[in-house]
């Protein structure tokens, strides 16, 4: 099957681009275009796209107000990618708080940008590596809002340890070779995480591991 995704941008040059790069995948199909956030609504409510990758910076209505708009909407599966040529932290950070899954820059390479469509399709979260150092060193330099702590309650010791591992940005594979556990058992334990925390995907899990205060300022995991 084929990952359907709509593309919002200002600019009809850059959406021409990107369109090019991903219906050259066979397992890429662009469905939809929309030139600023308002236009993004209408157009993901009604072609109800795999992923929509989102231009921060348009007319009407910002990309970070689509993004907020689009996630809180129950009727809309889609899920977003913020593309941007902005490495701004405030972006990075509201984007993320707004329910986007993944943050790309828009001169990453063609590759980076079929490559962030499929995983996020696929349920998981993506940031650019620099982005990614730009969130949890945020993060460390923020002080904890202390969320209500029954919610980590709802946890195993286990899982704990593994929400710990994920703030600090670890992938499957590291977290499976840091715990001596096959990828699958991190992945089985990565998904109760999020179905007990009630968490879209792995980016959320971190903002929450920050904000709780599960993770200090300045610490970091072995």
């Amino acid at each position: 099957m084929s990952v359907r995704v709509v593309l919002v941008d200002d600019q009809a040059l850059i959406r021409t681009g990107f369109k090019m790069i991903l219906e050259s995948e066979d397992d890429i199909e662009v469905v939809g275009e929309a030139s600023d956030g308002e236009q993004a609504i209408s157009m993901t409510r009604s072609v109800r796209p795999d992923v929509v990758l989102m231009d921060v910076q348009m007319p009407t209505m910002d990309g970070l107000e689509a993004t907020g708009r689009i996630v809180r909407d129950a009727n809309i599966p889609s899920r977003i990618v913020i593309l941007t040529t902005f490495e701004r932290d405030d972006y990075v950070f509201e984007a993320l708080r707004a329910g986007a899954s993944g943050f790309l820059l828009k001169n990453a390479p063609s590759e980076e940008l079929v490559h962030a469509v499929r995983v996020v399709a696929a349920g998981d979260a993506l940031l650019a590596p620099s982005v990614t150092r730009k969130v949890i060193e945020g993060f460390i330099r923020r002080p904890a809002h202390r969320i209500n702590e029954v919610e980590l309650r709802r946890l195993t010791e286990r899982e704990t340890e593994i929400l710990q591992l994920l703030a600090t940005g670890k992938s499957n594979s590291e977290l499976a070779a840091h715990l001596f556990v096959g990828e699958g058992t991190i992945k089985t334990h990565v998904s109760s995480v999020l179905t007990k925390l009630g968490l879209r995907d792995r980016m959320q899990a971190v903002i929450f591991a920050y904000e709780s205060g599960l993770i200090e300022p300045g610490q970091q995991s072995g």
